[in-house]
């Protein structure tokens, strides 16, 4: 796999002082090569331009968002089709953003459970969201359904109005059994969103989510979630803090969901309270960057060489120098804190504010992966003296995910279609040295 990151040309394993000609004639070694799982709601977004005659005609109220039915969503997207109507058709779901994202990066493998239509004619939104899914994302676990999959439709008017439609179709219809105990054998996280445990009290959803939480939690493997949404969070941040502590292990969210989730409105203190709950957070917070926060034992601690930042926490990124570790792995545990700002200070042009969380978290997956990686393969190395979460300090990952961040705000799509360029087109280089 890839290593997270830009970094300087070195080995990252141990070279054999054999002679050379011997070596290069046995056979390569086979890598332990863990994976990423998650549990996703399987949905396109469908973005199209129309007019205000179109939008009475299906009884959307403009500038709103509204759910469809699935005979009327049917209905719209064959009209939208017929008329030529549709700019871009891009899989959507945050985890399976994230985990597409992941596997371009790390080219390595990932698991998505979810569900997938039975029956897909070429061309259609089903279609699309399998074409526009990286090949190293292991499909082969997801469970088929009669019905269409999620679909959320974006209709833009003329005035540039954005007006939604959503039909969940059998997104949620993800059946406990349909979640593989033998796939947590090679995890190095298993990631799941909040948004997974809201529905219909019917559908099955939560329960294959517990499943696979549970299953990661027997096989010790860090339990990720995403906020989402502040909606979801917002009146239920009781319930949320509860399952929290009782289940995950990282927690990634932006501002405003970390508001929802702690009462904190300033970032930093919102991760810095999420940290009584949970080992790990990433927060993003838009035009200001983004933030870690983390444990590390006492005698780990490494201290930065950038300039020490104030803030509410004063010099609250003296360790950023540290990797992460699970507080309980820690004899003396302290906190630790990294920020950046937006690199480059930012696109020019933002053409999508959909992922860039998600390419934020999946950089921080990639790091987390490669470091279970290493370990297996490499397990005498000084790398792991200590039980770390991460194979990078927090300032490193920092700098990383928010380089994924701002690719993923420079394009249409949430996904990535590359990974990140082996040297910087621009004259940052030094960005990843600082």
């Amino acid at each position: 796999m890839r290593f997270p990151g830009q970094r300087k040309s070195k080995h990252y394993f141990p070279t054999s002082k054999k002679n050379l000609s011997v070596s290069q004639a046995q056979a390569a070694p086979k890598y332990f090569r863990p994976t990423i799982i998650g549990v996703g709601q399987t949905i396109v977004d469908i973005e199209a331009r129309v007019d205000d005659s179109f939008l009475e005609k299906y009884e959307l109220s403009k500038g709103h968002s509204l759910v469809l039915e699935e005979s009327k969503a049917d209905a719209l997207y064959q009209e939208l089709v017929e008329q030529g109507l549709i700019t871009h058709q891009f899989p959507g779901d945050t985890i399976g953003n994230t985990l597409h994202n992941y596997s371009v990066l790390a080219d390595s493998k990932s698991v998505l459970l979810g569900v997938m239509s039975k029956n897909i004619e070429v061309g259609s939104y089903g279609y699309r969201y399998l074409c526009r899914t990286s090949s190293r994302m292991n499909l082969n676990h997801l469970q088929t359904v009669d019905g269409p999959i999620g679909r959320c439709y974006t209709l833009i008017t003329d005035d540039g109005e954005r007006t939604f439609a959503i039909n969940e179709g059998e997104m949620n219809q993800l059946l406990p059994e349909s979640v593989p105990e033998s796939i947590f054998d090679k995890a190095s996280a298993l990631v799941v969103s909040s948004y997974l445990m809201r529905g219909k009290p019917e559908d099955p959803m939560p329960l294959a989510v517990a499943r696979a939480v549970e299953l990661a939690k027997q096989k010790s493997v860090p339990v990720v979630l995403t906020l989402g949404t502040k909606w979801v969070i917002q009146g239920n941040e009781t319930f949320w803090q509860d399952y929290i502590k009782e289940n995950v292990t990282i927690v990634a969210m932006n501002e405003e969901e970390g508001e929802a989730l702690t009462g904190f409105a300033d970032p930093l203190l919102a991760a810095n309270k999420a940290l009584d709950w949970v080992d790990l957070v990433l927060c993003t917070a838009g035009p200001h960057g983004l933030y870690m926060a983390g444990y590390c034992d006492n005698v780990a601690l490494r201290d930065t060489t950038h300039e020490l930042l104030e803030g509410p926490i004063e010099n609250f990124n003296q360790f950023e120098f540290s990797r992460a570790m699970r507080k309980q792995d820690c004899a003396d545990p302290q906190k630790v804190y990294s920020h950046i700002g937006p690199y480059l200070g930012g696109p020019l042009e933002i053409k999508n504010t959909n992922g860039a969380g998600d390419g934020a978290l999946s950089a921080l997956l990639h790091d987390m992966t490669a470091n279970a990686f290493h370990h297996n393969n490499v397990p005498g190395s000084d790398k792991h003296v200590m039980p770390c979460l991460t194979y990078s300090s927090l300032s490193q990952i920092c700098k990383y995910a928010n380089r994924v961040s701002y690719e993923v705000l420079m394009q249409h799509s949430p996904r990535l279609t590359r990974a990140l360029p082996e040297r910087e087109d621009s004259l940052e280089e030094a960005y990843w040295d600082r």
